[in-house]
């Protein structure tokens, strides 16, 4: 009998949803959407304006990593989600007259910022290409929208160094006379896009790949394969992440960006309570973030365009009483209209966690202990003690103190004088062995990523000064 539950078990977790549209989502399922696909599906469910898409579970892509192939039937879902997000935008996906495109982004259940991989502009091809111009009137963001995706499609999916497009890149600039990329003009980038198709095909032996269901599928299994690249794991032994939780991967409709920032609701190094960020306009995300463009204050934005700073500002703020915490947001701006497109608890100096949560209890936001209210305390941690939570270790912050008689208080552990023997001496314990294992073990539960510095050295491994032999030679 047992060995029957546990086989429909199996079979049920195996025809298991696997693809969730944004607004079947909420925050609480982080385990199966990510991080991201969590709060994507909780704006969508609250009314914050998010654009369409759905989130591809952790589940689906450890079955991907364990099997090395698509799990059976998930790509028939992919394309029903993808047909629901065609009705709700009124596009079609790869249709040559109104094309939709979209970004196919990482999300684990912990945030690892800038280790795994993201493609922007999927579904882009020559036909679909003339279509953006047609509709946007703008042939330089078209052609620069393209060339992006052969990059970032050829180095991320198929493993192509992305520096071969940089030495291109660099050399139209040079040739242009320019420094900036935003320098370069429509038929600068249009011959570009000429130039990376050409060194595909040369590298591939095929032409770049224009069926935008083949785009779509051939990104998801780069995202998912991007849960085990060396920089990845790293990150996991460092921070001290289970290397079982895979990755969800979001699929969202591209806006055609006017403007993109990052801001926070408030500010993380002093707890002020104001909007704090940086944005660009004509570009997109991934510009902010890498730091390819020189990013402006978000204070501009207010003298720029008042009615989409003030439009942000209402919808950080609601955000911000939704979540109950001071939040980092992105977001973009399409034709006049602002778009935010994740949102996730914004990390603080433990200067700016005292503010925030002290203000915060009295504007009523923290402090309660209801189930939808988190414990005021972790709010009052810094910025470590919230990543240890988490299972990260925190940033050592010097010596901890004792209160005791006077201002200064007493150090839970000293270090011993020089010259001290061994044993008890004034001060507390001397130079032992079992000392530095208490200051091992004490590192250790403090989640300290470093080995503690040994107090004593074994007679046996004492390495002698440089020079020292020469001068008892002489």
């Amino acid at each position: 009998m047992p060995r029957k539950s546990a086989k429909k078990k199996a079979a049920k977790k195996k025809t298991a949803k696997r693809v969730y549209l944004f607004h079947q989502g909420s925050r609480e399922m982080r385990d199966l959407l990510g991080g991201k696909g969590a709060n994507l599906a909780e704006m969508s469910n609250i009314g914050i304006p998010v654009p369409s898409g759905f989130t591809i579970t952790t589940e689906a892509c450890i079955d991907y990593l364990g099997a090395k192939r698509m799990p059976a039937g998930m790509m028939d879902e992919v394309k029903a989600a993808m047909k629901k997000v065609e009705k709700e935008t009124g596009k079609g996906f790869g249709d040559p007259k109104n094309p939709l495109l979209v970004s196919v982004r990482s999300g684990a259940k912990m945030s690892m910022p800038g280790m795994m991989e993201t493609i922007l502009n999927l579904g882009l091809n020559d036909d679909t290409l003339q279509s953006i111009i047609d509709l946007t009137g703008n042939e330089r963001f078209a052609y620069d929208a393209y060339r992006r995706f052969i990059m970032m499609f050829s180095s991320v999916a198929l493993h192509i160094e992305r520096a071969n497009f940089e030495k291109m890149l660099e050399a139209m600039k040079k040739k242009r006379r320019v420094k900036q990329d935003t320098e370069l003009t429509a038929a600068d980038l249009k011959t570009l896009v000429k130039q990376y198709k050409a060194f595909f095909k040369r590298r591939m032996k095929r032409d770049f790949p224009t069926d935008p269901m083949e785009q779509l599928e051939t990104a998801i299994r780069a995202v998912f394969g991007s849960w085990n690249i060396p920089r990845a794991v790293a990150y996991r032994n460092f921070y001290k992440i289970p290397h079982d939780l895979g990755t969800a991967v979001n699929v969202q409709t591209m806006v055609e960006d006017s403007g993109t920032g990052v801001a926070f609701t408030r500010d993380v190094a002093t707890g002020e309570k104001k909007i704090y960020g940086e944005f660009l306009m004509n570009a997109q995300g991934e510009d902010v973030v890498a730091g390819v463009r020189t990013p402006i204050e978000i204070a501009q934005l207010k003298k720029q365009n008042p009615k989409i700073y003030n439009q942000f500002v209402r919808l950080a703020t609601r955000i911000e009483k939704h979540y109950k915490d001071a939040m980092d947001i992105e977001f973009t701006i399409e034709r006049g209209k602002l778009y935010i497109l994740q949102c996730r608890v914004g990390k603080r100096t433990a200067r700016a966690a005292v503010r925030i949560a002290v203000e915060m209890v009295k504007e009523r936001l923290a402090g309660g202990a209801g189930p939808d209210q988190p414990a005021s305390a972790a709010r009052l941690r810094p910025e470590g003690e919230g990543l240890r939570r988490e299972g990260r270790p925190a940033a050592r912050q010097g010596p901890q103190r004792l209160p005791g008689r006077g201002q200064r208080g007493r150090r839970l552990h000293r270090r011993p004088r020089r010259g001290a023997r061994s044993g008890r001496h004034r001060g507390g314990a001397g130079p032992t062995r079992n000392h530095s294992r208490r200051r091992a073990r004490h590192a250790r539960l403090e989640g300290h990523p470093h080995r503690p510095r040994r107090l004593h050295q074994p007679r046996g491994r004492c390495r002698p000064r440089p020079g020292a032999a020469l001068r008892r030679r002489v």
